[in-house]
């Protein structure tokens, strides 16, 4: 190969990585939950964030699920698990939770709410994770 050769090559390569990118469409799997309130609940997981400053349980991790119980409105739900909370999980019982294990209190956590709070879009829209609700997530896991 030439030297002219190994330079139509690099511009190939070069321009080609200019193309603009293609993404591809993220597909959420819409989930169902019967609630203790009568409701049926459709909700998706969106997405897991450090938790703004100035949330009750920052710092921290915000867990956010798009919910609705009509199919008409959908509105946002997030699940705040404190660090110190985290903290004194792992210094009761030995080890840390890894991310999937948080992510499965924070469903736990939106679970409870779907059962006990009668108007979620009013009254469950931030929820928080204390030690003693992650405790006893931990426990209806077999995390422990």
């Amino acid at each position: 190969m030439t030297a002219s050769d190994y330079a139509g090559v690099v511009r190939e390569t070069e321009s080609q990585d200019q193309r603009p990118k293609i993404k591809a469409m993220t597909l959420r799997r819409m989930k169902t939950y019967t609630g203790g309130q009568g409701y049926v609940y459709q909700y998706y997981f969106v997405g897991r964030r450090a938790a703004l400053e100035d949330a009750p349980d920052a710092p921290g991790s915000e867990y956010i699920f798009d919910v609705t119980s009509d199919r008409k409105i959908t509105f946002a739900v997030s699940v705040f698990l404190s660090d110190e909370a985290l903290r004194g999980w792992a210094g009761k019982h030995g080890r840390n939770l890894n991310e999937a294990e948080q992510y499965g209190v924070a469903k736990i956590r939106l679970f409870d709410a779907f059962d006990e709070i009668e108007d979620m879009m009013s009254g469950g829209r931030r929820l928080s994770l204390s030690g003693d609700l992650l405790e006893d997530a931990t426990k209806r896991l077999s995390l422990e």
